[in-house]
């Protein structure tokens, strides 16, 4: 039983994931670039369950923030960035830096680390449930990326700027 409930955690921590990396695939980017952000999801979805049953309770009592509101500022930014380079001439496959690697990987585990939080409720196996979590994560990422740019493809730039309009739409959600 318990498997099966870890299975159903990894999937619907990856749902974001994957909704964001449908949005973020809009921006055709290279292979390379691909299985990179696949692999950084994968592996902030390992170490945020841990860090969060280790040293979750603790950070949050000397940070007084919401992590909504870092996850909000960070899908604003990638939104924004997205709909301004919609608007460039350019067709080419779009390069990610490493600094947005980064923060889009941390955007989308930020669930992971308040899950494990509660961790210890679920399971005595964390590295297990943690590897779980993250080859779920590698996979709808992948996925979501894969089918992002086969969108972006059919539908142009029309669907970077409705791709770029959900980031931000699902940062203002993640305030409420």
């Amino acid at each position: 039983m318990h498997v099966i409930m870890i299975i159903m955690i990894a999937v619907s921590l990856s749902m974001d994931a994957f909704s964001l990396s449908l949005a973020y695939g809009t921006l055709n980017l290279n292979r390379k670039d691909i299985i990179l952000l696949s692999v950084v999801v994968g592996i902030y979805h390992f170490f945020m369950p841990l860090i969060g049953l280790f040293v979750g309770n603790f950070l949050l009592h000397i940070i007084k923030i919401d992590p909504d509101i870092i996850v909000f500022l960070v899908l604003l930014i990638i939104g924004m960035q997205m709909i301004i380079e919609s608007f460039k001439k350019e067709d080419t496959i779009k390069y990610m830096n490493k600094i947005e690697l980064l923060l889009f990987g941390l955007a989308v585990s930020i669930d992971s680390f308040s899950v494990g939080i509660g961790l210890k409720v679920i399971t005595n196996n964390y590295i297990i449930c943690s590897i779980i979590f993250s080859l779920a994560s590698f996979i709808f990422t992948y996925l979501g990326l894969i089918l992002g740019k086969k969108i972006n493809s059919l539908f142009g730039k029309i669907s970077t700027i409705i791709g770029g309009g959900i980031l931000i739409a699902l940062g203002v959600l993640y305030l409420f």
